[in-house]
């Protein structure tokens, strides 16, 4: 199997779209909000539809607009559902986002039911065919760069997530380990919740189209949670967790490549296997490794741990 040019923007498209992700993830599962991805990818769908029945196209920044806007909302009502309904949070975000996704459905069948809505590409995307939609084509030392427009996209959503973290890293940090501390300390902790669930929903929502939701949801979560076995400190947690997501996307699209020659599939099907659902797997294969393996809070650690001190007594 031979790599080629095409390759190299489906691992940078893979990595920007995992990077991006982790980035706003590590806040979530600290905040206990891992199913919150989920909940926007599958929510997103009533605002996709309603941009296609106000415009009458299936314009990108249209239906963007319109999924970012109902991913928006869904953590909004997520936390208004949360609050005076007096309910769990991972309850509320199961009502909101089932009632959304429920309505979307309605919505394509009643009044858009000629649009095309493939379910292996809701799942896994189109990352493959993301270096064929050309956006940008400069010139560097006199070769033309073809530049997918899913790599502009997402180079944008990741640099805005970098800055979010950076600029706002201590307001995050006091929020999600105590709001009730950050709210005593001058910082108001519902904005600067609803401005992570902004980026969340606009994240998920860019990264969809591409990647697909498994990935979204997978690289939400799994690289934060395995950078969080690794460490207590919040700032490396959060480059451990960007560096396991771009390995993870690198990883995931080699394997995709070669994996199914060694099972004997023909690597010249192009359906053989899914670059981003592998990419999600590897996510999960890095998490596990970590799992029994972590320095501190790894399973054979604990165990043999636990017979070394016993035998020492």
């Amino acid at each position: 199997m031979e790599w080629y040019a095409i390759d190299t923007w489906i691992v940078i498209v893979g990595i920007l779209a995992a990077v991006s992700c982790a980035l706003l993830g590590n806040f979530l599962v600290l905040r206990k909000m891992s199913m919150m991805g989920d909940a926007i990818s599958h929510a997103v769908l009533p605002g996709l539809a309603i941009a296609f029945l106000v415009t009458g196209a299936r314009a990108s920044l249209t239906m963007f607009i319109g999924a970012a806007v109902v991913g928006v909302l869904t953590a909004v009502f997520t936390q208004w559902v949360s609050r005076f309904g007096k309910v769990d949070e991972g309850a509320s975000m199961g009502i909101v986002f089932t009632t959304l996704f429920a309505l979307g459905l309605l919505l394509i069948v009643q009044a858009a039911d000629h649009v095309d809505l493939d379910a292996s590409c809701v799942l896994y995307g189109a990352i493959e065919l993301t270096p064929l939609d050309v956006v940008w084509r400069p010139s560097i030392f006199g070769a033309i760069l073809d530049v997918p427009r899913a790599a502009v996209v997402l180079s944008i959503v990741c640099a805005v997530n970098l800055l979010f973290v950076v600029f706002f890293f201590k307001e995050l940090r006091i929020t999600s380990f105590d709001s009730e501390l950050a709210t005593t300390m001058g910082i108001n902790a519902n904005w600067m919740h609803y401005l992570l669930m902004t980026l969340v929903a606009i994240t998920t929502v860019a990264a969809f189209e591409a990647v697909g939701s498994i990935i979204v949801i997978a690289m939400l979560i799994v690289p934060a949670a395995t950078a969080h076995l690794l460490t207590d400190r919040l700032g490396v947690m959060i480059l451990l967790s960007v560096i396991l997501a771009a390995l993870a996307a690198v990883l995931g699209h080699i394997t995709a490549l070669f994996v199914p020659g060694w099972l004997g599939f023909d690597p010249a099907v192009v359906d053989a296997t899914s670059t981003s659902g592998m990419m999600a797997v590897m996510a999960g294969v890095l998490f596990a490794i970590t799992l029994f393996c972590a320095p501190r809070y790894g399973i054979l650690i604990k165990k043999f741990g636990r017979i070394d001190r016993a035998e020492a007594k």
